[in-house]
């Protein structure tokens, strides 16, 4: 399942919102912290994120800068996929892949597109 979004920044400005943790808890509506990783993220990076009040572990499993497109473990189990695909000079979409299994989180994932979206079109304006 894929839940994506146009958004009117570049498609550069997006990624660095997606992959630098930073800026997680400000997009992501289940994250509100993260620890272990400074930065930005890269395959094979491992930290943790806290979800809820609790911190659980989480570990990058192939992060590609060239194709934009991120995937991860949480806790173990095989979360969202993140991508970023250009759509012009100043636009692109922004995708979550989503486990058929945790369908549902497809509604958190379209309010995370929409705070993407805005941290993106600040980004790009500087």
């Amino acid at each position: 399942m894929v839940v994506s979004r146009r958004i009117s920044a570049p498609a550069v400005a997006a990624w660095d919102v997606l992959v630098s943790v930073a800026d997680w808890p400000d997009w992501g509506p289940s994250v509100s912290g993260v620890r272990g990783v400074d930065g930005r993220i890269e395959a094979g990076s491992h930290g943790e994120v806290r979800v809820a009040g609790v911190w659980v572990p989480f570990s990058i499993e192939t992060c590609d800068d060239e194709a934009h497109r991120w995937t991860w473990r949480v806790a173990g189990v095989p979360a969202t996929g993140h991508q970023v695909e250009p759509v012009g000079p100043d636009r692109c979409a922004v995708s979550f892949e989503i486990p058929v299994l945790a369908g549902p989180y497809a509604a958190v994932c379209a309010v995370a597109l929409r705070r993407i979206e805005r941290l993106a079109e600040r980004r790009a304006r500087g």
